[in-house]
């Protein structure tokens, strides 16, 4: 009976670990079949920190490029401390932006300045607006985008794709022309990263399309690397807290296990004495 228990639990691991080793490398597979080029990212890791300046960047190019077609629903301005800002600098920055906030007595809709509390508001009152502005394609949402285009595998790690050089990978391989054979419909882009290499967006970042507060030459790639970062932070804004407390629960347990290892080493040295354990 036993041996058969066994049995049955050594091939349900094993079946186990193939179907998710096989579904994950699927799914990286068809997220891109474009080799990405792939960077070292600081965030990456257990021990990995977000890159403020780089977040700030990021944040910059979303503002001044992206924004004006993606939305950022779940990112509210207060959360933007976490790249680095502090109270006043949260408060002028929403306050670009603006509200409906009811009607005046002859039925006009009135505006409010943003306040922290606010989130990014969407480029369109709604989805139908979205596909008319943009030939009948939707952008997506960036709030989760930056994991959603994430494809890690347990059993072969060879195979991951992280969403960051994904993302970098779509910003810089961009054609003009499409190869010799392939057909590009009317309002479609050629880009050898993106799944089928027909995308409706047009190629966002050129060289010093923004200019850096801080002065970082503005290339193509930097850029690129930049609104990744900012788009995985957005994705995932309390992961530099989670590594943290996993550090902290990481070092108790292992004090807790040494501490546990010799209080059971010294009580089963009484028993093998014959002496009381009290």
């Amino acid at each position: 009976m036993l041996n058969r228990l066994k049995n049955i639990g050594l091939m349900t691991l094993a079946v186990s670990a193939l179907t998710i080793g096989g579904l994950t490398s699927a799914n990286a597979a068809g997220a891109s079949a474009y080799p990405l080029k792939e960077y070292d990212w600081p965030h990456a890791g257990p021990f990995g920190m977000f890159d403020k300046p780089s977040l700030q960047r990021g944040l910059q190019v979303y503002k001044e490029v992206c924004a004006s077609c993606h939305s950022l629903d779940m990112v509210a301005f207060r959360e933007l401390k976490a790249l680095g800002y502090n109270v006043d600098e949260i408060k002028a920055f929403a306050a670009e932006y603006e509200f409906p906030n009811g009607f005046d007595d002859e039925g006009e809709e009135k505006y409010r300045k943003g306040f922290p509390q606010d989130y990014f508001p969407a480029p369109y009152g709604n989805e139908e607006d979205a596909r008319d502005a943009n030939n009948g394609a939707f952008p997506p949402d960036f709030s989760l985008l930056g994991k959603s285009r994430e494809h890690l595998s347990l059993f072969t790690p060879w195979n991951s794709i992280y969403g960051e050089d994904y993302i970098v990978g779509i910003l810089n391989t961009y054609h003009e022309d499409a190869p010799e054979g392939v057909e590009l419909p009317e309002g479609m882009n050629y880009n050898e990263a993106f799944s089928g290499n027909l995308i409706a967006m047009a190629p966002p970042l050129f060289d010093d399309i923004v200019e850096y507060a801080d002065g970082t030459p503005a290339t193509t790639e930097q850029m690129a690397k930049d609104v990744a970062t900012f788009m995985y932070w957005a994705a995932e804004p309390k992961m530099e807290v989670r590594k943290k407390m996993g550090l902290k629960v990481i070092i108790f347990m292992s004090i807790l296990t040494i501490m546990l290892y010799f209080v059971n080493k010294r009580v089963w040295r009484k028993i093998k004495k014959g002496d009381d354990i009290a």
